[in-house]
C-alpha cells in the first residue's frame, strides 16, 4: 500500500520504516528542512536501536523516502498517518493539539479519492472527532475515513515492539477503513498480532489508559521502596513475590527514581487533566504524577544523607543522564531532577551517559561532561548511578576506588549487590533494601 507519514520524529520515523520494511511504499514528511535533508542523507536524528540499518535497507530498496513536500505524497496515498508531538501545553497541562490539527488541515487539501486518515499520535478522547470536522469543514468534497491507531513503542525495543506486538488497536467510526487497516498490518499475521477493533473514542483511551496504568505500577512499587527501607525488607523480593501473581505480573516493578520520557508523564497529565474537563476526576492518577513528581528531588536528597548530610563543596559523579537506557531521550529524566537538588545543595557534578550526552547539554546546566564512567568518577567525592545503562553493571570497582575521592556509590537502579561492593571498601546504598545487606 502507499503510506505517508506526516511527521518524522520518533513515532513517525520508526512506524515508517518498519511500513516499508514490511513491503508497503511509505513517505515520512516533515517541515523540520535540516531533518529531512539529514534523513536523505542517511542521518538518523534519535538513538534506537536497530534503526539506522533498517532505514538505510528500505531506502536502498525504494520502499522509503522523505521529503518536506505534502501535496504529492498525501494526494498518491491509500493512507495518511498524523504523527506529530503532542507535548504537554504550557500553563494548564493539556496536550497540545495544534500540530495534530494544522496537519489534519494540510492533509484535507491534497486528498485525492477515497482515503484513510489515521491519528498515530497519542491524543486525548475525541480528538478523531475535531480531525474529521477540520477536514470536512477545510475539503467539503473530501472521501475520507478518520482513524485512531495509537502506538505502544518502548524507546530502546521500538523496532521490535513495532513488528511484535501485544496489540494493534484500530478505533474507527467508518467501517471502509477496517480492510484498509487490515491490509496495512497484514504482514503481521504470521506473528498472530491480535488486531482490537474499537469505536474511535475508545481507541484513543485505551493508550492513556495503558500508559496511566503502568505508570501507577512503578509508582506503587517506589513507595513500597520507600516502606521496605522503613520496615527492613527488600524492595526486589517483594517485587517478585508479587510479580509471580500472574494477575499482577511481574513487569514494571523495579524500584527507583521515578519515571520519565516521553510518555508517562505527559500522558498521565492531558489523561487527568481530560477526566477533569468531563466531569470524571482520575484521584489515583493524580496522585501518580504528584508522588513521581516529588520523588525524583526525593532522590536528590537521598544521595545527599548517603553523604552525611552535607554535599557543599563535594564533586559528584552521576553515571546515566537519559530517561531509560537504550536511548538519547532526556524528556523528563530523573537525572535532571536529582542534578538540579545536588546543585542547590552546593554540589559540583559531573555526568557521563553513553548515547544521551547531545540532548543532556540542552537541559542541563553548569556539569561537566565526561568521556567514560572513570572519567567521570575521577576525583569524585561520590558515584550515583541514576539510568541502568549495560555498560555501568560490571564497573572495575577496584579502578573506580583509586580514581575517586572517596568510596561511596549511591545505586538508585539496585543494579548491584550489597555485598559486592562493600567487599571493595565502598559505603553503598541502593533503594528498598536493608542497609545491612541483609540480601537473599
Amino acid at each position: 500500500m502507499r503510506i505517508t507519514m506526516i511527521g518524522s520524529g520518533y513515532v513517525g520515523l520508526v512506524s515508517g520504516v518498519c511500513f516499508a520494511d514490511f513491503g508497503h511504499d511509505v513517505i515520512c514528511v516533515d517541515k523540520d528542512v535540516s531533518k529531512i535533508e539529514a534523513l536523505q542523507r542517511g542521518e538518523i536524528p534519535i538513538f534506537e536501536p536497530g534503526l539506522e540499518q533498517l532505514v538505510a535497507d528500505n531506502v536502498r530498496a525504494g520502499r522509503l523516502s522523505f521529503t518536506t513536500e505534502v501535496e504529492m505524497s498525501v494526494a498518491a496515498s491509500d493512507v495518511v498517518f498524523i504523527a506529530v508531538g503532542t507535548p504537554s501545553r504550557r500553563g494548564d497541562g493539556h496536550a497540545d493539539l495544534s500540530y495534530v490539527y494544522a496537519a489534519a488541515r494540510e492533509i484535507a487539501q491534497h486528498i485525492d479519492g477515497f482515503t484513510v486518515i489515521v491519528t498515530k499520535s497519542t491524543v486525548p478522547v475525541g480528538t478523531g472527532d475535531e480531525v474529521e470536522r477540520i477536514i470536512r469543514e477545510t475539503n467539503p468534497q473530501a472521501d475520507v475515513a478518520v482513524v485512531s491507531n495509537p502506538e505502544f513503542l518502548r524507546e530502546g525495543a521500538a523496532i521490535e515492539d513495532f513488528k511484535r506486538p501485544d496489540r494493534i488497536v484500530i478505533g474507527l467510526n467508518d467501517d471502509r477503513a477496517r480492510g484498509v487497516m487490515t491490509e496495512v498490518y497484514r504482514p503481521l499475521y504470521l506473528n498472530q498480532a491480535p488486531l482490537l477493533f474499537t469505536a474511535r473514542r475508545t481507541s484513543e483511551l485505551i493508550k492513556y489508559a495503558a500508559n496511566a496504568f503502568l505508570a501507577m505500577k512503578i509508582t506503587f512499587i517506589n513507595e513500597m521502596a520507600d516502606l521496605c527501607e522503613k520496615v527492613g525488607a527488600n524492595v526486589q523480593e517483594v517485587s517478585r513475590g508479587i510479580g509471580l501473581d500472574g494477575r499482577i505480573g511481574a513487569k514494571f516493578l523495579h524500584a527507583g527514581p521515578g519515571y520519565g520520557g516521553s510518555c508517562f508523564p505527559k500522558d498521565t497529565l492531558a489523561l487527568a487533566k481530560t477526566a477533569q474537563d468531563f466531569d470524571s476526576p482520575v484521584r489515583l492518577i493524580e496522585t501518580t504524577i504528584s508522588i513521581n513528581d516529588n520523588r525524583k528531588r526525593a532522590m536528590g536528597r537521598k544521595v545527599i544523607a548517603a553523604m552525611g548530610g552535607d554535599i557543599r563543596g563535594k564533586t559528584i559523579a552521576v553515571l546515566g543522564l537519559t530517561f531509560k537506557p537504550n536511548t538519547d531521550d532526556m524528556r523528563d529524566s530523573p537525572a535532571i531532577s536529582v542534578i538540579q537538588t545536588l546543585q542547590d545543595a552546593g554540589a559540583t557534578v559531573t555526568g557521563y551517559d553513553p548515547e544521551g550526552m547531545g540532548n543532556a547539554r540542552l537541559v542541563i546546566d553548569n556539569i561537566a561532561y565526561a568521556d567514560d564512567a572513570y572519567s567521570a568518577a575521577r576525583g569524585a567525592d561520590a558515584l550515583v548511578i541514576v539510568t541502568e545503562w549495560n555498560q555501568f553493571r560490571a564497573l572495575d570497582f577496584a579502578r573506580l576506588k583509586s580514581v575517586m575521592k572517596s568510596p561511596v556509590l549511591v545505586d538508585l537502579r539496585n543494579i548491584y549487590r550489597h555485598d559486592e561492593v562493600t567487599k571493595h571498601g565502598f559505603a553503598y546504598t541502593s533503594i528498598g533494601r536493608p542497609m545491612n545487606g541483609a540480601e537473599l
